[in-house]
């Protein structure tokens, strides 16, 4: 038996919340940005929300990235980069591989494909500008690589 989901006005935030970012935030995350305007809004209400949503097919679930579960309202065909150093989750467009592709693969060893998801790992650009601005600073200068009439006695 199907259940009626009756509108809620916490439940159209938390979509809308989700909808609105491309940051694939966690629960915690659309909780905290939601409390001030819905001081009764619980942390139990917005997973509710969030897996009822998942289970209607209006978002889907990247994974859990530093032990929290990501979450994207973006449900198109598309993949993700999880950075290995700072956990940016970060929509990849295109499509790299076609459906029909992995269904022939999968049927060639016996399996019948539900669904595709493609998951790259690696460092962000962020995290790759940071390492270069680090790499470019020089360190400090100690005294052991000073001529002679430049270190104070």
């Amino acid at each position: 038996m199907d259940k009626k989901r009756n509108y809620s006005k916490k439940r159209e935030a938390i979509l809308a919340a989700l909808r609105s970012t491309d940051c694939h935030p966690t629960a915690e995350w659309l909780y905290r940005t939601l409390k001030s305007q819905y001081p009764d809004l619980s942390l139990g209400t917005v997973y509710r929300n969030l897996a009822q949503f998942r289970e209607e097919g209006l978002i889907i679930s990247v994974g859990v990235v530093n032990g929290q579960e990501r979450f994207d309202a973006n449900v198109r065909p598309h993949a993700h980069f999880i950075c290995s150093r700072c956990g940016a989750v970060i929509d990849v467009p295109g499509v790299f591989v076609s459906g029909g592709e992995v269904a022939r693969a999968a049927r060639r060893a016996g399996l019948q494909v539900e669904s595709c998801e493609i998951v790259l790992h690696g460092v962000c650009t962020a995290c790759l500008e940071k390492q270069a601005q680090r790499a470019e600073k020089p360190g400090p200068k100690s005294s052991a690589g000073k001529s002679p009439r430049s270190v104070r006695r």
